[in-house]
């Protein structure tokens, strides 16, 4: 009688594992099968229904890819419109969470057509291991991915209206830059910070106009709300500077009727009164909320040239940011804008300059995509703003063209114009000729001139180049960079 060997025992209704690693590696190339081409798996199994719908989608969207990435190539613009649009974005948001859901799923499919049960207990152990590190992997990117484009979808409902576009202004557009401490009862009390920048509506080179807070005895252009109240010029009876324009507009909010935001609308009347520049938009910026920002893209490097104090103006001056080139965190930078311990307005407004430049130029694409989400958080405590969505997608191409030029500065501060009795057509024509340069149209003599060249010889003054008699160098700069 021949022998019984050990694998022909009778059948019990148990599967037994199989000797030999053909089985397992099968298994494995149907998990790699599905991770290449999701679908494969299921087709070369003989599940020809779910492998042939997964395929379909699959190519599907992988033709769209490619469509997209190829109009994004021929055309620009389409790239920013994507990723302004909120109705494209919540359907790339949703498409993103099913293909991550579907794809697990194939996963988990071609994990059980592999015979589990007919392998060792250690083959299965693997296999249990790299079906949940391919499922973990693959889904989870989507997921996150799912997650960024609705911060980005939520980010621009909630920070941009759908108000009307304004149109370019003799070929450039024209934002009111403002910033000061906001609160629940207040879009931002005397605002430490103004400055218009003027941004070319093809180049993005931009030329940014620094107003003193405390200037005096300007006008308001003809037929607006503030010219009518104040035909010969800004005389409110008290300290009638021109960061009190908000203040004084919303306890007169009744002469504003139309408009949304009192405040705002008078500020930007004395601003156009003082510049002659048509304004499109506005920008506040909470600087408590800056702070945040500057932490969420990981700090900002800047050169300190003097120690900067801590506090001070009516609170103790509890430190100092050291000098030297810093790279700087939220608090920090935060101060080096605001400190005016052993320094003058005019120092300030040069250092608030030289934050703008170096966040402008050191905020790259690839620091927002991997920061996104803290970057959209902190934004929505930071800026205030009436730019409509449907303008979103212009301006972030002109601000990647605006990375690329140096940015050219006037300030209407010292010794160049009096704050307290201004030469309003002096204002107009610097301006004009500022534009006028930057455009390639005028001089190509440097807009400070004399104050520039004497400024860059005099040291420092409160961590800016030069002083309050011969001018600050960012103040009055044809390339803010060299000067900061």
């Amino acid at each position: 009688m021949a022998p019984v060997l050990p694998d022909s025992a009778p059948h019990t209704g148990t599967r037994v594992p199989r000797a030999g690693g053909v089985p397992f590696r099968r298994a494995v190339v149907l998990m790699l099968m599905t991770l290449v081409l999701p679908g494969s798996a299921q087709l070369a199994a003989g599940h020809k229904e779910t492998g042939r719908l997964a395929l379909r989608i699959w190519f599907g969207l992988i033709a769209s890819v490619v469509a997209l990435f190829g109009l994004g190539l021929v055309f620009g613009s389409f790239v920013f419109w994507l990723l302004s649009n909120t109705v494209v974005l919540g359907i790339v948001r949703i498409v993103l969470m099913v293909v991550a859901v579907g794809w697990a799923y194939l996963f988990v499919d071609a994990w059980r057509l592999g015979d589990p049960l007919a392998l060792r207990q250690k083959q299965r152990l693997a296999m249990v291991g790299i079906n949940g590190l391919l499922c973990f992997t693959v889904a989870g990117s989507l997921l996150f991915a799912s997650h960024v484009v609705g911060v980005q979808k939520d980010f621009m409902s909630a920070m941009f209206a759908n108000g009307a576009a304004s149109g370019a202004h003799a070929g450039r557009y024209n934002v009111l830059l403002l910033g000061g401490d906001s609160g629940a009862d207040r879009w931002g009390l005397r605002p430490d910070s103004l400055s218009v920048a003027s941004i070319d509506a093809e180049t993005g080179e931009t030329v940014l106009f620094g107003l003193p807070r405390n200037m005096l005895n300007f006008p308001f252009p003809k037929g607006s709300v503030m010219a009518e109240q104040f035909p010969d010029g800004y005389d409110c009876g008290a300290q009638c500077e021109l960061n009190s324009l908000a203040t004084w507009a919303q306890d007169h909010k009744a002469l504003f009727k139309g408009y949304a935001n009192p405040g705002v609308e008078a500020t930007k009347e004395g601003v156009e009164g003082i510049t002659g520049l048509t304004i499109n938009y506005y920008a506040m910026v909470n600087l408590q909320g800056f702070q945040r920002l500057v932490d969420a893209v990981g700090g900002v490097t800047l050169n300190v040239r003097d120690a900067i104090p801590i506090g001070g103006i009516g609170a103790p001056v509890t430190g100092h940011i050291k000098p030297g080139k810093r790279k700087l965190n939220g608090f920090q930078t935060l101060w080096f804008a605001r400190s005016r311990v052993a320094a003058d307005d005019y120092s300030r407004m040069a250092r608030q300059k030289c934050v703008m430049n170096a966040m402008l130029h050191q905020l790259s694409p690839q620091t927002v995509v991997f920061n996104f989400d803290k970057i959209a958080k902190a934004s929505a405590a930071l800026i205030t703003t009436d730019l409509p969505r449907s303008e979103v997608d212009r301006f972030m191409q002109l601000a990647l063209k605006a990375r690329q030029k140096p940015i050219r500065t006037v300030s209407f501060v010292p010794p160049m114009i009096s704050t307290g009795n201004p030469d309003i057509d002096r204002i107009h024509s610097t301006v004009k000729n500022a534009i006028d340069r930057s455009e390639g149209k005028g001089s190509k003599k440097k807009t400070t001139g004399k104050s520039t060249s004497a400024a860059s010889t005099t040291g420092t003054t409160g961590g800016s180049i030069g002083n309050l008699k011969e001018g600050y160098a960012a103040n009055q700069a044809s390339d803010l960079s060299s000067v900061c």
